[in-house]
């Protein structure tokens, strides 16, 4: 019974105590990451890394041979990118959310998801540049003149889809007996280049009416 005591409470001896200490540190060292960005030292999870299987922080915590990954002299490892980006890379990896201080750019933000190879901030930079790209150049319409006959009409309002609404209805003389129509629609256009092919090709259908009258 003594000797059985004695292994219960073996543990407590200073050889197994620095033992339990070893590892108990392996432990920490498998779960934490340390990571030289920059010159900037950033120290996380590896779980919070590994948030994305695609991403180069995965495959550096996998340490994946290709990437040919060094360490600084604390064993952190080392990567030559801005360290004033990598934050809000590595808090939308920590809870899903993308946090920037007002003086940086999303630009510049994106640049660095794609470097990390990280699909939803990717998306997610992608739209919200998107979106402030929208705020700048508020809703415009295009128009566009069309020309048809009577019996034409009714056909081309019933199916006019994609935005487009009337306007406006200009009957045209023809012939002096059959009246045509110009049939002026619209609908709003929030990006620029797609305005200008509107504008073009609203410019040609013009003057090609113009023409045949």
């Amino acid at each position: 019974m003594s000797n059985q005591n004695e292994k219960q409470h073996d543990f407590t001896s200073p050889a197994n105590h620095q033992q339990f200490k070893v590892i108990n540190n392996n432990t920490l060292n498998n779960k934490w990451i340390r990571l030289n960005v920059g010159g900037s030292i950033f120290l996380t999870t590896r779980s919070t890394l590994c948030r994305d299987p695609k991403s180069f922080l995965y495959r550096l915590c996998e340490e994946d041979p290709s990437l040919g990954s060094d360490k600084d002299e604390s064993g952190a490892y080392l990567i030559d990118r801005d360290p004033t980006y990598f934050g809000p890379i590595l808090n939308f990896l920590r809870h899903g959310k993308l946090i920037i201080n007002k003086d940086l750019s999303e630009e510049a933000v994106l640049e660095e998801a794609e470097f990390y190879n990280i699909t939803d901030l990717i998306k997610l930079c992608k739209q919200r540049i998107s979106d402030a790209e929208r705020r700048s150049d508020p809703d415009k319409h295009v128009y566009r003149v069309m020309h048809c006959d009577e019996n034409e009409l009714t056909q081309m309002v019933s199916t006019m889809s994609d935005g487009w609404k009337f306007e406006q209805l200009i009957s045209v003389p023809y012939n002096g007996f059959q009246t045509e129509y110009l049939c002026v629609v619209s609908r709003e256009c929030t990006n620029s280049i797609k305005m200008m092919n509107e504008n073009s090709d609203r410019a040609k259908l013009i003057q090609q009416k113009a023409t045949g009258m």
